[in-house]
C-alpha cells in the first residue's frame, strides 16, 4: 500500500509542527506536566481558534473541518514529537469518534459543536478496573430509575477524566452495549486522579454511585462500534508513538555529533553509530506502521483496518520503548537528569506502551483474526 500525503498534508504538518515547536518546549512541558489539570487552557483555546485542531474530524455541519484519520495521524505525530500535554486524544480523537459513529443526532448536535470550539472538554469511559481494554469487556450496568438512567460502578485509566466537562460512559443494558453522557461534575460522580510514571498525560478513576445521566447511543448493540472507536484511537496513538521515536532519534544524533570524547564526536564510535542505526530502523518502522493504519482508517475496509491498528499499536509500542531507551543512553548521565527531556520521553514511552493494551495484547488479537 502507496502512503501519498498530497501538498495539503504537507502544509498541515508544517503549520502543526510550527505552533507546537513554539507552544510545547522542554520548559512548557516540565511546567504543565506538573500541574494538576495536566494542559495549558491558552495554549487550548490557540488550538481550537487559531489552528481548528479539536474539530479536525468533526463534521462539517457541526462546525468541524469534517477531515479524518490520515490527518489526525499527522497532527498526532507532531504532537508526540513535543510531548504536548493537551486533552487531545480523549476530547477530540477518543469523544469525537464515539459521537460520530454511535450517538444520536441530538446528541451530535449539542456535543460537537462545543468540543470543536475547544469550550468543552470530553473523554471517553469504557475500561473497568480487573477487566480488559476491549468493549466486550464492560460489565457496567445502566438501570431505569424514575425516568431516567443510573449508573452505578467505575472506570479507570480514563484520559483526562478528572478535568472532562463531559463524560461519555459505556454501559450495558439488556440490548446490549450503549452510550451514556454525564457531565463531570454531577451528583454521584467521583473522580480521582491516577498516580501514573508519565505526567505528562492525565489518567484517572470515576466511580459512578447512582449517577444519573442520559442515553445517547443509537439503538442497539455499540459493542461494534465502540471497537472501532478503539481502534480508531490505537491508530491516533500509534503516529503519537511515531513521532516521539522520530525525536528521540533527532535528540540522539544532534548530541553525538557535538559531544566531544577523547577530542573527537562520540557520534564517530562505533557503539553509538549502532544505536543510532538501530534508532533509524525503528523510527522508520515505526511510521509505515502508523501511516499504514492510518491510510487503512480511511479506506474504509474494517478487517484490514483492524489489524493494521493491532499491527501498528504493537510496533510503535517496542520501537518508541528501544528509541526513549537508547537516546538516554547515548546522551550517558545528562540523560538522566530531570531538566533534560530524554527521561519525560522514555515514561511517554512506557506508558503509552501500555495504553489500550500492551504489544502481546495486540499481537494476540492479531493472531486471532488472522487465524494463527
Amino acid at each position: 500500500m502507496e502512503f501519498a500525503f498530497t501538498p495539503e498534508h504537507d502544509e498541515l504538518r508544517q503549520t502543526v509542527r510550527k505552533f507546537l515547536n513554539d507552544k510545547s518546549d522542554d520548559q512548557a512541558v516540565l511546567r504543565w506536566m506538573q500541574t494538576t489539570d495536566g494542559y495549558d487552557p491558552a495554549v487550548w483555546t490557540q488550538m481550537a481558534e487559531q489552528m481548528a485542531l479539536q474539530g479536525l474530524i468533526v463534521p462539517e455541519r457541526f462546525g468541524g473541518a469534517g477531515l479524518g484519520p490520515i490527518e489526525v495521524a499527522i497532527v498526532c505525530e507532531e504532537m508526540g514529537r513535543t510531548l504536548l500535554c493537551a486533552p487531545y486524544l480523549s476530547s477530540a480523537v477518543l469523544s469525537v469518534n464515539a459521537l460520530v459513529l454511535g450517538a444520536t443526532d441530538a446528541a451530535q448536535s449539542e456535543l460537537l459543536p462545543a468540543i470543536a470550539s475547544g469550550q468543552t472538554l470530553s473523554t471517553l469511559a469504557i475500561v473497568e478496573p480487573d477487566r480488559g481494554w476491549e468493549p466486550a469487556a464492560v460489565a457496567m450496568k445502566a438501570s431505569a430509575a424514575g425516568g431516567a438512567w443510573r449508573l452505578t460502578g467505575s472506570k479507570t485509566f480514563v484520559l483526562d477524566g478528572h478535568v472532562a466537562h463531559v463524560l461519555l460512559v459505556a454501559a450495558r443494558t439488556k440490548e446490549g452495549l450503549s452510550l451514556y453522557r454525564i457531565d463531570g461534575e454531577a451528583d454521584g460522580v467521583s473522580r480521582e486522579l491516577l498516580p501514573t510514571l508519565d505526567l505528562t498525560r492525565k489518567l484517572a478513576r470515576v466511580t459512578f454511585t447512582r449517577a444519573r445521566a442520559q442515553r445517547i447511543g443509537r439503538d442497539g448493540d455499540l459493542t461494534g462500534v465502540l471497537a472501532r472507536v478503539q481502534a480508531l484511537a490505537l491508530a491516533a496513538l500509534a503516529a503519537e508513538q511515531a513521532g516521539g521515536t522520530q525525536r528521540c532519534l533527532e535528540l540522539a544524533t544532534e548530541y553525538a555529533k557535538t559531544r566531544l570524547q577523547f577530542g573527537r564526536p562520540i557520534g564517530s564510535f562505533q557503539a553509538i553509530k549502532h544505536k543510532c542505526a538501530d534508532m533509524l530502523v525503528a523510527a522508520e518502522f515505526a511510521k509505515s506502521a502508523a501511516y499504514n493504519a492510518a491510510f487503512r482508517a480511511a479506506e474504509g475496509g474494517e478487517d484490514e483496518f483492524r489489524a493494521a491498528a493491532a499491527m501498528a499499536k504493537s510496533y510503535c509500542s517496542e520501537a518508541y520503548v528501544q528509541a526513549a531507551s537508547e537516546n538516554i543512553q547515548v546522551h550517558g548521565g545528562m540523560g538522566f537528569t530531570w531538566e533534560h527531556p530524554a527521561h519525560l520521553y522514555l515514561k511517554r514511552a512506557k506508558s503509552s506502551s501500555l495504553l489500550f493494551g500492551d504489544p502481546v495484547h495486540h499481537r494476540a488479537k492479531l493472531a486471532e483474526q488472522l487465524d494463527l
